[in-house]
């Protein structure tokens, strides 16, 4: 299989756990690459769904096990943060296994210079100081995508393209507009008072590649509704991949293959 090879992957919000997350097209993405350093920005293990009515499936177990075989097999360095719904790990961290560390933040060092790595629940006052409103808004949430699910379903039925209501939502509606302008604002002047060129964060659901004055903004977006990643090129640069493109390149041969690694695909480096 043809393999997309770079330096950096950057992935967040999988939300495994979720019956919402999209657990098979990112364990195809990974597939698919090959990559020196991999970047889970939080939010990978939806621990407050699998409290609630969260289903934990085959290809949720199967993302696991990629990644160990990253870490095991291509000797990549995985970075992983926690997450607001992976908040369990905060009373264990730091955590150091070698080639994996689980951390608060990280700062990546790239040719160009210095970028700020975190989640970016600390700059969400519902999130850090009102928990009960936190998760009343997650069960909204998960609620309008199941909604969204069901009129989707309608809509291929009647011939038409994929529509998002939540994003909608986000696009239109004022306090959702100045909510992610805000969280935008903060994390930047964060990264600036870091002395980081850049930030690299997710949370938000709102997958960005922009410059917020002299700040490089990067946000991984999510694998429930906008399913991308960020990768860093060789040379420093980096781009934002949608799924939905990326599988016109590196096709579904078979939904039901192994993700076994040939000894051939092994034995190749980066």
């Amino acid at each position: 299989m043809p393999k997309l090879r770079v330096r950096t992957v950057i992935l967040s919000d999988i939300h495994l756990g979720s019956v919402e997350s999209k657990a098979t097209e990112v364990n195809h993405f990974l597939r698919h690459v090959r990559c020196e350093k991999l970047i889970l920005n939080g939010d990978i293990i939806d621990g407050w769904q699998l409290k609630r009515s969260g289903q934990w499936t085959k290809a949720h177990t199967r993302f696991i096990r990629i990644v160990l075989k990253m870490l095991e097999k291509r000797d990549t360095h995985v970075i992983y943060l926690r997450g607001n719904h992976d908040d369990i790990l905060s009373k264990f961290l730091p955590l150091d296994f070698e080639n994996l560390q689980i951390v608060e933040e990280h700062v990546h060092e790239t040719p160009k210079g210095k970028y700020l790595v975190l989640h970016g629940d600390i700059f969400d006052s519902v999130t850090k100081n009102f928990v009960f409103i936190s998760h009343l808004g997650d069960w909204g949430y998960t609620l309008l995508l199941k909604i969204n699910r069901a009129y989707n379903i309608w809509r291929s039925w009647r011939g038409k393209e994929y529509w998002s209501l939540s994003k909608a939502i986000k696009a239109r509606v004022k306090e959702a507009v100045n909510h992610v302008s805000n969280f935008e604002t903060h994390i930047a002047d964060l990264a600036r008072d870091r002395n980081c060129m850049g930030v690299m964060c997710g949370h938000i659901h709102t997958p960005a590649d922009k410059y917020i004055d002299e700040i490089h903004y990067l946000n991984s977006g999510d694998w429930v509704e906008s399913m991308t990643a960020i990768v860093e090129h060789f040379d420093g640069s980096f781009e934002m991949i949608e799924y939905n493109n990326f599988v016109k390149d590196y096709p579904v041969v078979d939904e039901n293959s192994s993700d076994e690694i040939s000894s051939e695909a092994v034995s190749r480096t980066v």
